[in-house]
């Protein structure tokens, strides 16, 4: 069995969406979910699908090894990012490597990097005037949105559409494709 840690910052819809997606699979598991945040909803929805949820710290995360600890003891093979805001340090990178998988909510290059995440991913696009948008499925490395892409989907935009719209537009496609591109990816990465 293949066991995922869902790392989440937020309201966990991608994450609650990939346990869903996952659970009766005969390869693959969300065996945890670990939050940055005690308060996030994140950690309402894995108690509420019975997945073991863990929270840290910052120094847990960059300096005392607690998360790569946790991810050690619940025998974790693959890392998903949704809605993941920190760097991922150079100690867990190099235990998973090419194993993190994160989703960014832009076409990248376009919109990426520190400080573009969520809303203001999707305000940027609005004030660009973009005609089209997306997502962008990656592995992370040590710098933000700069893996190797892994899957992009586009959606059109129109002059009509809001940062709202827009961000209604780009959760479908994180809804439709996140998950069914993570078993791709480690399907194929089992038959390597």
């Amino acid at each position: 069995m293949q066991r995922l840690a869902i790392l989440a910052s937020g309201s966990g819809t991608n994450a609650e969406n990939i346990i869903q997606y996952f659970k009766n699979h005969p390869v693959i598991e969300v065996a945890c979910v670990l939050s940055n945040k005690a308060d996030a909803f994140v950690l309402e929805r894995a108690k509420k699908l019975q997945v073991p949820a863990y929270t840290f710290q910052k120094a847990d995360f960059y300096e005392n090894g607690k998360v790569l600890e946790i991810l050690r003891n619940e025998k974790i093979d693959w890392i998903i990012l949704a809605g993941f805001l920190w760097l991922v340090p150079e100690s867990i990178l190099e235990a998973f490597p090419n194993k993190i998988i994160n989703i960014h909510p832009a076409l990248l290059p376009k919109y990426g990097g520190k400080g573009m995440y969520g809303n203001r991913v999707h305000q940027a696009v609005w004030e660009n005037q973009e005609t089209e948008t997306g997502i962008t499925i990656h592995f992370a490395n040590a710098h933000y949105d700069e893996g190797q892409i892994i899957f992009q989907a586009k959606t059109s935009l129109s002059p009509q559409d809001t940062p709202e719209s827009i961000a209604q537009k780009v959760h479908n496609l994180e809804y439709e494709h996140f998950p069914k591109i993570i078993e791709q990816t480690i399907l194929k990465r089992l038959k390597q």
